[in-house]
């Protein structure tokens, strides 16, 4: 009897989670559905942008975003599609008086922070003001705050402007004490995606190819500033070096900033720009509601009746076969999304924009060989984000055009496999041993238990260069180079896109506006709507496909904070070790 009415319990107890959890989902999906309600804006309107969450090159389709009690996002995330999409909106919206920046840390590569600057910049030719305001600038907020009309600081606040840094964190020394050896195959001086297993500092190759990188990005970095407050680019230069900016006064005294404010003297400022007085409260819109506006704009090239239509591809992240979503490419689905966009007529070009270090070179092959199908179909550009380098370059190297951020991250030609030998971890820590039979020399191939032999060592290093010959091979008909040439830039290197476009790598410096332009040009249309592949999932579409893994992901990012970057360096040596990779030397991390 006492197990029958456990087993009663236990059932009342399933079922009310299941009535709760339902009902959560339930609450989510009307507040979601209330808040996609058109959003009226007020005349003389401040848009308020404020960047605290990881920018992702689309705008997640999660109606449940700000449910963080399930484990899920608690602060919605807008993608760089809608935050370009609403600066632009915002340029000829007559309600919209300027812009207001506001405590931002930019968690955005180098690039996505100038897609965002440059629109910014844009914005300003309708003599609209933009007003940035922080307690904290880090460098990558100050970089996108310094085209505002004014910059101001906290009085008592920190400026951060002490140059570039690049840290690589080194595995080997914690594989050694678990008995694990990195088993390293190869292409390409420069590759040095393997060095974090295998050494316990930078190769002189690396050190070399880091200082060249880093120290074009922060050249651009410094020449941006030095245009925006109109300093002398030396001069910025030494005051990092030197030390000089410690405090906030230091900022005002160097004029890279125009005050010492706070909080109240900024809103103060803000309603006098827009004819509010002291008493009434500043008329603003946030850039998540403002995109839900229904506000009309004078013009907007987008809204038109046509039945062309300029498709934009979007694959981001590392690159892997089978399916992927948001921040992953599959090959799989990639493919699909262009062999769809190549047999739709109304589809007229193709920009394919790629923000990936690389992944599995037979997955990085597989969209390539798409990509080639459909430039003989109709005219494919590229588009690249923050980074797109090693397989990130080998998918986009056929396209017809290739269009970088000078500070995009590229390049990375090269190939490695690393297979790990864990006999002494078993052996000597866990006491393991192993025996058995085999029917050929070569049938345990890969066996993690031993040591590789000679001959099964050249077996591999075959296969590797056999994919580095494909990608070399790949790329200089693709940039109608020889290989020969190509092997000489190629070597696993990293380029940033300054340097790719004096070697021919990329065709032209510009963004994904500029490449939407090109490929409209190529294809002859000026009247054309855009459309987004592939299809993004809801978070309803992922119930029961991982749904459960990426709550988990979320749970460890969020505990882990920084130093989530770690976990998933240590997390990837799995998949590294499945497959020859096409993929950026590490995780790059400027500070």
């Amino acid at each position: 009897m006492k197990q029958f009415f456990k087993f009663v319990f236990a059932t009342i107890v399933g079922f009310t989670l299941i009535f709760v959890i339902g009902f959560a989902i339930l609450l989510g999906i009307i507040a979601a559905a209330s808040s996609d309600k058109a959003v009226d804006v007020d005349a003389n309107s401040v848009l308020h942008i404020k960047f605290t969450t990881p920018i992702n090159e689309r705008t997640p389709n999660n109606p449940l975003a700000n449910l963080s009690f399930l484990g899920l996002d608690g602060e919605k995330s807008i993608g760089l599609n809608d935050i370009l999409a609403g600066i632009k909106k915002a340029k000829t919206d007559d309600n919209i008086k300027g812009v207001f920046l506001d405590e931002s840390y930019m968690m955005s590569g180098q690039a996505t922070t100038e897609e965002i600057r440059n629109a910014l910049i844009d914005f300003k030719k309708s003599k609209k003001f933009v007003i940035a305001y922080s307690e904290i600038y880090t460098q990558g907020f100050y970089y996108l705050a310094s085209v505002a009309d004014k910059v101001y600081i906290n009085p008592k606040g920190i400026f951060e402007f002490r140059g570039f840094s690049s840290e690589i964190t080194f595995l080997k020394g914690a594989l050694d004490k678990l008995g694990i050896e990195a088993q390293v195959i190869k292409v390409g001086t420069y590759k040095s995606a393997v060095e974090p297993y295998i050494l316990t500092k930078m190769s002189d190759a690396n050190r070399l190819q880091v200082t060249s990188y880093l120290g074009s990005m922060y050249d651009y970095f410094l020449t941006g500033i030095a245009k925006s407050r109109n300093i002398n680019k030396d001069s910025l230069f030494n005051y990092a070096n030197s030390g000089l900016i410690q405090q906030p006064e230091d900022a005002l005294k160097y004029k890279l900033i125009d005050g010492l404010k706070y909080k109240d003297e900024i809103l103060s400022d803000l309603k006098s720009r827009t004819g509010k007085s002291e008493k009434k409260d500043i008329s603003s819109v946030e850039l998540a509601d403002y995109l839900k506006s229904s506000t009309k704009t004078t013009t907007d090239p987008d809204d038109v009746s046509s039945s062309n239509r300029i498709a934009i591809v979007y694959a981001s992240g590392e690159i892997n076969g089978g399916d992927g979503n948001d921040n992953s490419i599959g090959s799989e689905t990639i493919s699909k999304a262009l062999r769809k966009v190549r047999m739709d007529d109304k589809v007229k070009a193709v920009v394919l924009r790629v923000n990936s270090p690389g992944g599995s070179s037979l997955a990085s092959d597989v969209i390539w060989r798409e990509v080639m199908l459909t430039k003989k179909v109709k005219p494919i550009i590229v588009s690249m984000g923050d980074v797109a380098a090693s397989g990130g370059y080998y998918i986009a190297c056929a396209a017809d055009s290739i269009i970088a951020e000078p500070n995009t991250i590229t390049g990375s030609i090269g190939i490695f496999a690393i297979l790990p030998n864990m006999q002494k971890l078993f052996t000597d820590k866990l006491g393991l041993s192993f025996d058995g039979v085999k029917t050929g020399k070569y049938a345990d191939l890969g066996d993690v238990s031993r040591p590789l032999t000679p001959e099964e060592r050249a077996i591999l290093q075959n296969s590797v260069n056999r994919g580095y010959d494909d990608f070399t091979k790949a790329v200089a008909v693709g940039r109608g180079k020889t290989q020969a040439y190509i092997n000489s830039i190629g070597q696993g290197r990293v380029w940033t896109g300054t340097q790719a476009l004096k070697i021919g790598l990329v065709d032209r410096l510009g963004n994904i506006n500029d490449a939407v332009a090109s490929a409209a040009k190529k294809a002859k249309v000026k009247d054309y709507k855009l459309v987004s592949y592939p299809e993004q999932k809801s978070i309803f579409n992922k119930f029961g496909e991982g749904l459960s893994a990426e709550v988990k992901a979320h749970f460890v990012q969020s505990e882990l904070g920084d130093n989530y970057r770690y976990y998933e360096q240590i997390k990837g040596v799995t998949k590294m070790m499945r497959n020859p990779q096409a993929r950026m030397p590490y995780d790059v991390v400027i500070k």
